[in-house]
């Protein structure tokens, strides 16, 4: 047998490899991008939904002390009604004058063969105001 008949094979087995370590690459390239703008949307989703309910001021607590409060029931709604608006849940929750929302989507891989990605963020709004002079 001639060294050339042992090497029969060889550049398929070579081709296969590369073939596969590049569909594996470009598996992380697109399900890596799309985990991170996955994360990016939960992270506006919160961050919206925080902001909607930090807008409820308990308007007697602020005229009659000057200090802010929110109404935690109307703020819970608030932040909860923005969640279902978009078609999300999520977690929120009030304490003081700042709501915190949590919210968690997931994503289905495209390429890669593992089950999905679920990626979490959360976010916080307090209620401020402004001196109009």
């Amino acid at each position: 047998m001639t060294s050339r008949e042992q090497e029969r094979g060889a550049m398929s087995t070579f081709l296969a490899v590369i073939f596969l370590s590049l569909l594996m690459a470009a598996g992380l390239v697109v399900d890596g991008g799309r985990k991170i703008i996955a994360l990016r949307e939960a992270s506006h989703l919160a961050d919206n939904a925080a902001r909607a309910g930090a807008q409820a001021v308990d308007l007697d607590i602020l005229r009659s002390t000057g200090t802010i409060a929110l109404d935690r029931v109307q703020a819970t709604t608030r932040a909860s009604d923005y969640l279902v608006a978009t078609g999300q849940t999520g977690d929120v929750a009030v304490a003081g004058d700042t709501v915190t929302v949590t919210v968690s989507l997931t994503v289905d891989p495209v390429l890669l063969p593992v089950d999905t990605f679920v990626v979490t963020a959360t976010e916080a709004a307090a209620a401020v105001t402004e001196d109009p002079g």
